[in-house]
């Protein structure tokens, strides 16, 4: 069965394009116009990925990633424009899995689309079973789900991927751009989409995020995950 993919976007002529280049790729599409219909659709229409637009009438597209994140685990990849970089960042806070920055190549986001739904649906890296361990922070890559003692850690795709890319290179000191590159599979790219990723890790998984102990900065180089003291 087709992956079910839900286009938010208000120019339809977007709307239209993305959606002939995502069933050409394979994909089942629906597109809806504003944010109501957005959050209506994703209660009805379950999809495996939701295509969402920023800018949209009455709910907007930051509320409508908050909402769909509380309720479901289905990846979001947000459509920005060229200088939103703020709500872009917001959005990564919100939990949203990825981004394309407008105009874009309707090729490449059904590429993105192809990328976070793989990822979505396997582990990352070359590591298929088991699990990681460090103290009480313990990662299942089977079932793609972290805890933190007895505390199931909601995180998002990239988020999980992040970690267990750290974790399993524990002790190693990774730039920015090489994260992009490992974990992203992006050869090039906004950076700060690593620094809030980190942020947010450090946020859940760190006794006092301000002063990391796991997930530590490495000054002018980029970030290394420490084992638990």
């Amino acid at each position: 069965m087709a992956t079910r993919v839900l286009v938010v976007d208000d120019d339809e002529t977007v709307r239209d394009v993305v959606r002939r280049y995502l069933e050409r790729a394979g994909f089942e599409v629906i597109s809806v116009g504003d944010g109501e219909a957005a959050l209506a659709s994703a209660a009805e229409w379950s999809p495996g990925l939701v295509v969402l637009d920023l800018m949209l009438p009455g709910i907007d597209g930051l509320e409508v990633c908050r909402q769909l994140r509380q309720r479901y685990e289905v990846p979001i990849i947000m459509l920005t424009a060229l200088g939103e970089e703020e709500d872009r960042i917001t959005g990564l806070q919100l939990g949203a899995d990825d981004y394309v920055t407008k105009p874009f190549s309707p090729r490449e986001l059904a590429l993105r689309v192809t990328s976070v739904l793989r990822r979505a649906g396997n582990s990352p890296s070359a590591l298929s079973s088991g699990e990681l361990l460090d103290g009480d922070l313990r990662l299942g890559l089977t079932g793609r789900q972290v805890f933190l003692g007895d505390t199931l850690l909601p995180l998002t795709i990239r988020e999980f991927d992040l970690l267990v890319f750290l974790v399993h290179n524990r002790g190693k000191v990774f730039t920015r751009s090489q994260l992009l590159e490992r974990v992203w599979g992006w050869n090039f790219g906004d950076q700060s989409t690593v620094t809030v990723h980190v942020r947010r890790l450090r946020e859940k998984i760190e006794v006092d995020p301000a002063r990391p102990t796991r997930i530590v900065t490495v000054w002018g180089v980029g970030y290394r995950y420490d084992r638990a003291e």
